[in-house]
């Protein structure tokens, strides 16, 4: 695997697993916390579609094994669907700015960057400040977190 720069200063990582090409965007700081102001209510979207969705669980879990019977539905099916689509919308924002989702319920998310050399990740969860304070190891997550 190499780092190479793009146009922008934008760092990626790329390499070969079969055939899968692997990008990963790479953030300065400065560029994670530009971009919290667009991410913040992103989050907080998810996080209230995530909230909704936790109150169909125990009906959803019905539905899912009637429909192995050949039953299935649920009261307020499309509601439930509509929020799934949202969740999965929202994800798919934050996955295509090259943010990483790591909690649905804590709006917890990780901005990969280059740190001495290597490949660490910027941690921001719903509720901090306006600036990311914290990184973290790859490896290590959120209970390895340590200030900027």
């Amino acid at each position: 695997m190499e780092l190479r720069q793009r146009p922008g200063a934008q760092r990626v990582r790329t390499g070969c697993a079969g055939h899968l090409k692997i990008v990963m965007k790479l953030f300065t700081v400065e560029e994670a916390n530009s971009l919290l102001p667009s991410v913040r209510p992103i989050v907080k979207s998810i996080q209230r579609s995530h909230r909704r969705l936790a109150s169909f669980q125990t009906t959803a879990k019905h539905a899912a094994e009637g429909a192995e019977n050949g039953g299935g539905g649920m009261p307020q099916g499309s509601r439930y669907a509509r929020l799934l689509v949202d969740l999965s919308l929202g994800a798919g924002q934050l996955e295509s700015l090259g943010v990483q989702l790591k909690d649905y319920s804590q709006g917890l998310i990780d901005f990969p960057s280059l740190r001495d050399g290597r490949i660490v990740l910027l941690c921001w969860k719903a509720g901090e400040g306006d600036q990311l304070e914290w990184w973290h190891d790859l490896e290590a997550g959120f209970g390895g977190r340590q200030p900027l």
